[in-house]
């Protein structure tokens, strides 16, 4: 018999303008607490819980604080998500060239695998600002800093 773990935790959140005690699982998000929520490490309480926002190997990535107030639990997305399957990516570029183009962009992969770039490309994905930037407008957390990516190494 295998262990998996379940990403459940339980916490307070007002619904219908009373505090209640839920059981909230999180599939494609990340917590986002609000500035001064007492579950945030002390060193990020007064601006909110950090959030990452992934991107590609060729796109970048940002970093937010949970906003107070978040209408959606105190989540926020965990990255900018697929926007094909894996299959798909295979089928539409070519690893090694991947690897050229984005060396002439300043960015050095690192890889055993020219079929896991292929899959990975960044067209691959959704467009990170645009899932950065509905996060913001949504209220669940607020961008900080873009993160812009020079190696990337595929295990």
């Amino acid at each position: 018999m295998t262990s998996r773990t379940i990403s459940c935790k339980k916490e307070h959140h007002e619904v219908d303008g009373i505090s209640r005690q839920l059981y909230v699982h999180r599939k494609g998000a990340t917590r986002a607490l609000g500035p001064g929520h007492p579950s945030i490490p002390e060193r990020y309480r007064a601006v909110g819980q950090p959030v990452i926002i992934g991107g590609s190997m060729g796109t970048g990535s940002y970093i937010l604080a949970g906003n107070a107030g978040n209408p959606a639990f105190a989540s926020a997305s965990h990255g900018a998500g697929r926007a094909m399957s894996r299959r798909q990516a295979l089928k539409q570029w070519d690893g090694r060239a991947l690897i050229h183009d984005l060396e002439h962009q300043g960015i050095l992969i690192r890889t055993r695998s020219l079929r896991g770039v292929a899959e990975e490309a960044p067209a691959a994905y959704k467009n990170v600002d645009l899932v950065a930037e509905a996060t913001e407008q949504a209220g669940l957390a607020r961008r900080v800093a873009f993160l812009r990516p020079k190696v990337c190494i595929k295990g």
